[in-house]
């Protein structure tokens, strides 16, 4: 499958890295390619800058949003919450008519510091947000439940018997992404039902950061027992 990844962080890395593994055709956006690749120091949370990255996985193209838009199949959106609806805009959306949207975003707020609280919640919902603007998309929230290492390596805990959550309007874009969640070796892949349900998993993250902090690691998930 043809698949572009926007966003050049920790997150996009991860899943570009584990979808070109498993033979798709990987584009990763950015806004300017050329100030990517010659950024030389790490990010903000001290990953390694993206030419590091790059270096290791040549299999994968680097392009700007619209161009990795342009002709992708599927689209994962690995962008920081705040930015997301202004990157989609930035990819056109002559380029998103019809294409599923894998939404691993959270709205997170860090204006005032850590933990950041929600930029939207209990009404509405990020991946709301994103398929009110971009009615041509089929949007679907997965993923951003869990750290990236574990969003595309799930045994790496637990053998990997942990649950994961997928919300969405469109019943065929929800079994393309279950599929690819499979694929990465998820096994308790729960349809919460339509994308207005996405306001449950984005509301997981409170609790998530602050287990994070007391367990001193963000290598754990969440196990629905039933």
């Amino acid at each position: 499958m043809k698949i572009a990844v926007l966003g050049t962080g920790m997150v996009g890395q991860a899943q570009a890295g584990r979808l070109a593994e498993l033979g798709h055709d990987v584009t990763v956006g950015t806004r300017d390619v050329a100030a990517t690749m010659a950024r030389t120091t790490p990010d903000g949370m001290g990953n390694a800058p993206y030419a590091a990255w790059a270096a290791r996985h040549t299999d994968v193209t680097l392009a700007t949003f619209a161009e990795a838009a342009a002709s992708a199949e599927l689209i994962v959106n690995a962008t920081s919450g705040n930015v997301s609806i202004a990157v989609l805009e930035a990819a056109g959306r002559e380029n998103l008519a019809g294409r599923i949207l894998l939404d691993i975003a959270n709205p997170l707020d860090s204006s005032k510091g850590f933990p950041p609280t929600l930029f939207v919640k209990d009404t509405d919902s990020l991946g709301e947000q994103i398929q009110a603007a971009f009615d041509e998309l089929k949007v679907v929230k997965a993923l951003n439940t869990l750290t990236a290492a574990l969003m595309v390596n799930p045994k790496a805990i637990a053998d990997g018997d942990h649950s994961v959550f997928v919300s969405g309007n469109d019943a065929e874009a929800k079994k393309t992404v279950i599929g690819l969640l499979e694929s990465f070796g998820h096994t308790d892949v729960i349809d919460l039902g339509d994308i207005t349900t996405a306001r449950g998993s984005e509301m997981v993250l409170p609790i998530w950061l602050r287990l994070m902090g007391v367990l001193n690691t963000p290598m754990f998930n969440f196990k629905i027992v039933r």
